[in-house]
């Protein structure tokens, strides 16, 4: 006989084989399948081994893997990065963590200079398998030095791959396929989404997942309007489109992950489809990764099929404040998308 109540129990459980995972958990779980698949891999950063990462995302690696695979480093981006990109150029795969990109800049000569540019200065014949990776963009309350979003500069340059994660399923994925690379692969994640959970299938458990890198991944089917993001914005895209939803309007929801190379055509057969843009990101407005979006829109054929001038949603353009209430209008919010998507509506 049925067990009472069995339906409505049904109809709260997830798919067999989904799991809750939060994004720090992801990230652990590919940093544990690649430093156990290939004996090349090697992780270094400050607090990456006895303390099991600042963010936590290294736990139990030291004690598994030792002093020769998790390396403590001092407090000097640009030489552990130097000594990351020497590592690379000799045939290891080194993940290079920052504690927060903006740290970054210490070393960005390293990045820049000597990793993006050798493949392409020797002909080919150096690869530097190295992967940059940590917290992007703005956490809270950390002030102007801790909360910028580089997903445009790195963007900017030839020779890198630059990934952005939101999900859990993005998060573990992408890393993987980024040690994997032949080429330096910058990994931009958000501090405030390591301990949100996220849906994974099994597959997506599994350890030979990947996600490929140059790749955006539709997250909501939509009619009206396309919204395009990376990061922490996608999640308020979508609550967006939620919202919007109730008032009769479908956006569709596209997940960059990539923000090189763009997966520019996945954008443009949504716009060909909606007939309507706009994009979302917590960096600054100029030279940033919605004026690119727009910009190769433009000089496409999709920009035939827009009914209106797309829009842009943005950071503010400003240093990040310390005060909360003054943090949180330069940051776009979801009540900034609907307001955009309702401009291009004209609505």
């Amino acid at each position: 006989p049925r067990r009472a109540g069995g339906r409505a129990a049904a109809l709260h459980c997830p798919a067999a084989g989904v799991s809750q995972v939060t994004v720090r958990d992801a990230l652990n779980q590919a940093l544990d399948e690649e430093l156990e698949r290939d004996e090349r891999v090697f992780l270094l950063g400050e607090e990456v081994a006895q303390y099991d990462g600042a963010y936590k995302i290294s736990r139990g690696l030291w004690k598994k893997y030792g002093d020769k695979r998790v390396i403590d480093t001092p407090i000097s981006e640009m030489g552990f990065t130097g000594i990351a990109v020497g590592a690379a150029m000799a045939g290891l795969r080194p993940v290079c963590e920052f504690m927060t990109f903006n740290f970054s800049m210490q070393a960005i000569d390293q990045v820049i200079n000597s990793a993006a540019k050798t493949c392409y200065m020797s002909a080919g014949s150096i690869a530097v398998p190295i992967v940059f990776r940590g917290p992007n963009g703005a956490s809270a309350g950390v002030a102007a030095q801790h909360s910028q979003c580089f997903a445009a500069w790195y963007g900017h340059c030839p020779g890198l791959k630059v990934v952005s994660p939101w999900s859990s399923e993005d998060a573990k994925g992408l890393l993987k396929a980024s040690i994997r690379d032949d080429n330096p692969v910058v990994m931009l994640e958000n501090e405030l989404l390591y301990g949100v959970p996220f849906e994974m299938s099994e597959q997506a458990q599994s350890k030979d997942f990947v996600v490929p890198i140059g790749k955006a991944k539709i997250e909501r089917q939509g009619t009206h309007v396309t919204l395009v993001s990376h990061s922490r914005p996608v999640g308020h895209c979508l609550e967006a489109a939620a919202i919007l939803a109730k008032e009769g309007v479908e956006c569709e929801v596209i997940n960059l992950r990539t923000i090189r190379p763009m997966d520019i055509e996945a954008v443009e057969a949504s716009v060909v489809k909606t007939n309507h843009l706009v994009t979302v990101e917590g960096g600054w407005p100029q030279f940033g990764v919605g004026a690119e979006i727009c910009a190769r829109i433009m000089e496409g054929s999709a920009f035939n099929y827009l009914d209106a001038p797309a829009v842009r949603v943005t950071g503010a353009d400003v240093p990040m404040p310390y005060a909360k209430i003054l943090e949180d209008n330069c940051i776009p919010q979801v009540k900034d998308i609907i307001f955009a998507v309702k401009k291009t509506l004209n609505i």
